[in-house]
């Protein structure tokens, strides 16, 4: 999808939104898993509603007794992941110490296991599905403007709150930056709009002030904002219940947030709780590993791939890239070279990622793209340099040299 003209607004939530704790649960337990058994089979979902919290899935493992560790300790990981995003008591949201915490932990069916780990040794894919990438040169995280400045809201929110500069603050956010956009290009920010929870003591008025100053002002250069600029504090005034006491929280529940803020769309699948032979996950990590190519590489401004798979199969049914401002010819010819250059079917994917190992749990906020602060394999980019010296479509040149499979 390109964004062409108007106005188009991206949002993101904390680390202490409900469902973002949901998430961040799930993807905990999954790398617990993970550190036992790194072929673990995770399906984990997370409810929160006041104080109550259910984790629930299915799983399967090469040894009973992983199982049974992970169970034992799924409900210190709850209490570990509601004190890390801030919460203390049930008067903040939820009480970490004394919430409800129900697990539920079934085996994985075997219907659906017999399609991934098939007897030919070949791994399937764990469902069917449709998988996409994005990458754009918006930013320098090859990332849609709008989405990047509501991630960094947020996380500047989390980080005044955890150092102490503005101790009113509570864990639970949300945040909106609206950009005009001429011709393709993110122009000006015509809109902030930034929700906190806080403290009963601070009065609308000052919190207004200290979050235009401390928070907004430190993320939104002023050479950004265009002539009608607005921000938006806390508009409903008071926001003192947050937390699963303000409202339920589910994973996979923000899907727009953990990819490209809707400018580009989003398979069937959610993220957090799957292990990678999962391909709503895994193949959606390397659809944006494979959209960065295009872009880095100078073949595009913008690039969006698409990945499907059925169940129990290993090669996709359908792989797409538009690339923006190339022939049709020119796309698939792109098509072929990365397809040849890299293995897309769950085990290649898995390998060429490095996915199975224990690096879930930070991914779960903040989203899984673009990330300037975790060493993730799917941001990668390899060879960029020969890549657009030879490999350019625009020359007709051949595609299939520069990033070799790792």
């Amino acid at each position: 999808m390109s964004i062409r003209n108007g106005l188009f607004s991206s949002e993101s939530v904390s680390e202490g939104h409900p469902d973002k704790l949901a998430d961040r649960i799930s993807d905990a337990v999954l790398d617990e898993f993970l550190r036992h058994d790194p072929s673990a089979r995770v399906a984990c979902e997370t409810l929160l509603a006041d104080q109550c919290v259910v984790v629930a899935g299915e799983f399967k493992t090469r040894r009973p007794e992983t199982f049974r560790a992970v169970r034992e300790r799924a409900v210190t990981i709850v209490s570990d992941v509601l004190r890390d995003a801030g919460y203390r008591d049930s008067a903040t949201g939820i009480d970490p110490e004394r919430c409800e915490i129900q697990v539920r932990f079934n085996g994985q069916s075997a219907d659906i296991n017999q399609g991934v780990d098939r007897e030919d040794g070949v791994i399937g894919a764990g469902d069917q599905g449709l998988m996409f990438g994005y990458a754009c040169d918006d930013t320098p995280e090859l990332m849609p403007a709008p989405i990047v400045f509501a991630h960094r809201l947020v996380r500047r929110q989390a980080k005044l709150r955890r150092n102490g500069v503005l101790p009113w603050l509570g864990p639970d956010a949300k945040s909106q930056v609206t950009f005009r956009y001429e011709e393709g290009r993110p122009l000006a920010i015509e809109a902030v709009v930034l929700s906190t929870q806080h403290d009963a003591g601070i009065d609308t008025g000052s919190l207004r002030a200290a979050v235009s100053r401390e928070i907004i002002d430190a993320v939104v250069p002023v050479n950004l904002r265009s002539g009608d600029y607005r921000e938006l504090i806390n508009p409903t005034g008071r926001f003192v219940t947050g937390g699963p006491k303000g409202d339920t929280g589910l994973t996979g529940r923000k899907i727009i947030v953990d990819t490209y803020g809707g400018a580009a769309p989003h398979g069937g699948g959610a993220f957090s709780g799957k292990d990678p032979s999962k391909v709503d996950r895994s193949a959606a990590y390397m659809a944006r590993f494979l959209a960065k190519q295009v872009v880095a590489r100078g073949w595009s401004k913008r690039a969006l791939v698409q990945l499907a798979y059925a169940i129990g199969v290993a090669e996709p049914v359908s792989f797409l890239v538009e690339a923006e401002g190339v022939s049709r010819a020119r796309s698939a010819e792109i098509v072929d070279a990365l397809r040849r250059e890299f293995d897309l079917t769950p085990a290649g994917i898995i390998r060429s990622l490095d996915l199975q190992r224990p690096i879930y749990y930070p991914t779960a906020a903040y989203g899984h793209f673009g990330r300037d602060d975790l060493a993730l394999p799917w941001e990668g980019v390899h060879q960029v340099a020969n890549a657009r010296s030879s490999n350019d479509p625009a020359t007709g040149c051949s595609l299939s040299g520069g990033l070799a499979r790792r």
